[in-house]
């Protein structure tokens, strides 16, 4: 805009109109200078080139030996592998979690007695490597040749009795000693979480005579949920690849299984991309889980929840198919968010006209 004053007949020529008045300017005119990041771009060219020389190496090296990669992928003692390391790890990880709970509880009990006795399992199994606890176990038998229940301190097993080589095979072998190792680890985290909420909201729901029990599930777990879920997770990833330590014990998870095939036919490197590339298909499935669970428990720290990837790709594309078929149309809000669309290039000029005053 530009003030002018009045003029009067015969008068001379009004001066000009002060400093503050002119120095009035439309932003709508001034050119938006972006701040150019000349590191950030040569650091994401470095990335950029690194990326594609190993792109480049995977598709030219024959070294890899793809054509066996693909052979033996999908093969049958391969997948009888990644079905024992599912196996593996899930009976582990609901055994140890559930022990941890109760160890967690335990560590946080008035009871001295409690208190001590999930230290020290906590200390022993913490301190025992993982693969030295599987083969304890599995040779149990050579310490207690039979185990059973009868009368206390003595070996008079009159009520069930059991050959120990019999009752703890491999496969439970390595189930208690991948259980208990986690249950060693989870313990600590769920702990960490319990006493991560307030004590603050424990006393308030204490005064209003809520039973403890429904404290602990309704109150408690709800919010100390938010920092167990990622280190609970990397536990479980842990654990999938933890896993792979039973080989020892000539389990056929799927890394003894490669071995196996390896040891046959000399074909190494194709072999154990077949496990690296199973590994990292479970581990990514974990990984998706997580970012789920997490946004489940983020509810109560929100406002608003932040739209899912799969959601932002839609919206996504919703926007570039309303910019081609009509410049006017608004694409349709993220899902799941209350979060406004985003506005056309028609939209977007017009709003910046309007924010800035016009001309």
């Amino acid at each position: 805009m530009t003030d002018t004053l009045p003029r009067q007949a015969g008068a001379a020529e009004v001066a000009p109109p002060s400093s503050a008045a002119s120095s009035r300017v439309d932003l709508g005119d001034l050119r938006v200078v972006h701040t150019r990041h000349w590191f950030r771009w040569s650091i994401g060219i470095v990335v950029l080139f690194v990326v594609a020389q190993f792109a480049w190496s995977l598709v030219t090296n024959e070294n890899y030996e793809w054509d066996v990669f693909a052979h033996y992928f999908l093969s049958e003692p391969v997948l009888q592998g990644v079905g024992i390391t599912l196996a593996l790890t899930v009976i582990s990880a609901t055994i140890g979690f559930f022990l941890g709970t109760l160890l967690a509880l335990a560590r946080l009990a008035k009871s001295p007695l409690l208190n001590s006795a999930a230290w020290v399992f906590i200390w022993f199994f913490r301190s025992v490597p993982l693969v030295v606890q599987i083969i304890v176990w599995y040779n149990l038998g050579y310490l207690y040749p039979t185990l059973g229940l009868g009368t206390p301190f003595t070996t008079d097993f009159w009520i069930v009795e059991f050959p120990t080589v019999q009752l703890i095979s491999a496969f439970a072998a390595a189930i208690l000693g991948l259980s208990l190792n986690q249950a060693a680890y989870s313990a600590e985290i769920i702990r960490g979480g319990l006493l991560s909420v307030d004590q603050g909201q424990l006393e308030a729901a204490a005064a209003l005579g809520i039973p403890p029990r429904r404290r602990l599930t309704r109150i408690v777990l709800p919010q100390a949920m938010r920092s167990i879920v990622p280190n609970a997770t990397n536990e479980v990833i842990g654990l999938v690849k933890g896993a792979s330590v039973v080989f020892v014990i000539a389990i056929p998870e799927v890394f003894y299984a490669v071995q196996v095939i390896y040891n046959r036919n000399s074909r190494v490197i194709p072999l154990l991309l077949v496990a690296v590339v199973w590994y990292t298909i479970i581990t990514t499935i974990l990984s998706i889980a997580q970012y789920y669970i997490e946004r489940h428990y983020a509810r109560g720290s929100v406002r608003v929840l932040p739209p899912t990837p799969v959601q932002r790709a839609r919206h996504w594309i919703a926007l570039q198919w309303a910019r081609l078929g009509d410049a006017d149309s608004s694409p349709p809000p993220l899902e799941g968010s209350d979060a406004a669309p985003l506005p056309t290039a028609a939209q977007h000029s017009n709003g910046n006209d309007a924010k800035f005053g016009g001309r």
